[in-house]
């Protein structure tokens, strides 16, 4: 189903499958490694990584999305119901201040001296 939604190169070399490197991005999204740590079943990691990236850049992973999608919501798969959860996330008291540039940071930048010996007089 995602094969024909893959471009396939007309010239040059022999390519690595398309399903070893898709599959090599998919472990690699799933588990969140390095591109460098990605094991070597899934081919080079240069080559899982450029063609990503090729395919990112180029819109692949959208339109396969959108296609997907449309084939599932004309067979009836899709429930487009969504809820939306109202959870309220606060912030750490601590998150106020943040020192942003060219924002107060709500601290004041005093230097404390010591004050004259009370006995001394």
């Amino acid at each position: 189903m995602l094969a024909p939604l893959i471009p396939r190169a007309a010239t040059g070399r022999p390519r690595v499958s398309d399903r070893q490197v898709v599959n090599g991005m998919v472990y690699k999204i799933r588990t969140g490694i390095s591109w460098r740590d990605l094991p070597e079943r899934y081919g080079s990691w240069q080559t899982v990584y450029t063609r990503f990236r090729r395919y990112a850049i180029d819109g692949v992973f959208t339109r396969a999305l959108q296609q997907i999608q449309a084939r599932a919501d004309a067979a009836g798969d899709i429930d487009w119901l969504v809820q939306i959860d109202s959870t309220i996330v606060r912030a750490h008291q601590h998150a106020a201040a943040t020192g942003r540039k060219g924002g107060d940071t709500g601290r004041t930048n005093r230097t404390i001296t010591p004050s004259a010996d009370p006995e001394a007089d």
